[in-house]
């Protein structure tokens, strides 16, 4: 949606030569619905008025009645049109309100002589390069979805492989194993009464869950040794949640409709499994990973036509806005000095050149 202060700047650079009334066909001339017939809804022809503002006319000489704005629906539609295609109903009567308040509130504005101040010269200077900016940026976004076939055709070959989609069985194994803190031990006293033992010496817990991690290692190698004998996948993932002391309900196990895209990174690999084939045993941060693949079927370029041609559309609109996305030479005497973090380089990336000021001190 268009921001609301590119609305409100295009509502005031609107001419007020609309100020003419356009005559309304008197009631009598209007064909009558008999009683058997269903009223037509009502028509607005493009020459009707949609908006009619009271008090506020272009010739100064008129007065009372005979001065007002009248705007017909061919104008307003164009004015929508211009700020925002296919606006909705709602929409369009906030846009007539706004415009109708602005109608009036310019009309004061101008007997005061306010167009005739500096300040309005460098803010209607600096409206039209905002409007002309968002022109331009719509003017991009139209060209760049003009993708042509053979493109996308060509695209798709190049990346078939991102187009396999596949039903998998997905076995999840927690990364640590939960271990309870042992109970302190007891031992009988005089007369029988139990009386504390001896404090044994605490367990490191660094040493403690490195046991846990390498417990749940062992699991998962397990694990993917039995699915790859084939044993239920369901089963071994119950067991699973099992051994790392989990009394919660594991996981289901069967995906379906995956694609690379919906992969992490590093498990995407299992799209190119055989079917029944079993993966690996994927590491993650959040544990242990084990993939079998039941099916798979590539997408026919039909289905993902769409798809490749929102991602070629995305792609062209970078690449044609990149030439505007130089930052400005700012002079730090005057604007004060900007101490960003380095961003971490793109692979290959050569290291950037270093600015006044990077060499001060962080903090």
């Amino acid at each position: 949606m268009i921001r609301k202060w590119f609305v409100f700047i295009l509502l005031g650079t609107l001419a007020y030569g609309q100020a003419a009334s356009v005559p309304v066909p008197p009631a009598s001339t209007q064909p009558a619905a008999t009683a058997t017939e269903k009223p037509a809804e009502p028509q607005v022809a493009p020459t009707d008025p949609v908006i009619t503002v009271q008090g506020v006319c272009a010739d100064a000489s008129k007065t009372g009645d005979s001065c007002k704005t009248v705007i017909t629906k061919e104008q307003f539609e164009k004015l929508a049109n211009s700020l925002q295609p296919n606006m909705t109903l709602p929409v369009r009567r906030q846009l007539a309100t706004a415009y109708a308040r602005m109608l009036v509130m310019t009309a004061e504005a101008e007997k005061r002589g306010l167009d005739k101040r500096s300040q309005f010269d460098e803010t209607l200077r600096f409206a039209r390069m905002q409007i002309l900016s968002q022109q331009l940026t719509r003017d991009l976004q139209e060209d760049s979805q003009k993708v042509p076939d053979a493109d996308i055709e060509k695209y798709y070959k190049e990346n078939a492989g991102a187009y396999d989609e596949a039903t998998l069985l997905r076995i999840f194994i927690p990364k640590s194993k939960q271990i309870p803190p042992p109970e302190p031990a007891v031992r009988a006293g005089k007369g029988g009464a139990a009386k504390p033992a001896v404090k044994e010496k605490p367990i490191d817990p660094a040493a403690r869950e490195k046991a846990a991690q390498e417990a749940m290692t062992k699991v998962a190698a397990d694990l993917r040794a039995r699915a790859v004998n084939g044993e239920d996948v369901e089963k071994l993932q119950k067991e699973a949640f099992v051994s790392a002391g989990l009394k919660s309900s594991a996981p289901p196990t069967k995906m379906d409709k995956v694609r690379q895209t919906t992969l992490p990174r590093s498990h995407k690999s299992v799209i190119d499994l055989k079917p029944g084939e079993v993966s690996a045993v994927i590491d993650d941060p959040s544990g242990h990973y084990i993939y079998k693949l039941v099916s798979k079927q590539t997408l026919s370029l039909d289905a993902v036509k769409p798809e490749i041609r929102n991602t070629m559309s995305s792609q062209r609109y970078r690449d044609a806005m990149q030439p505007f996305q130089a930052s400005p030479d700012l002079n730090q005497a005057y604007f004060g000095e900007i101490k960003n973090p380095a961003l971490p380089l793109r692979p290959g990336q050569p290291p950037s050149k270093p600015t006044q000021g990077d060499d001060d001190d962080p903090d």
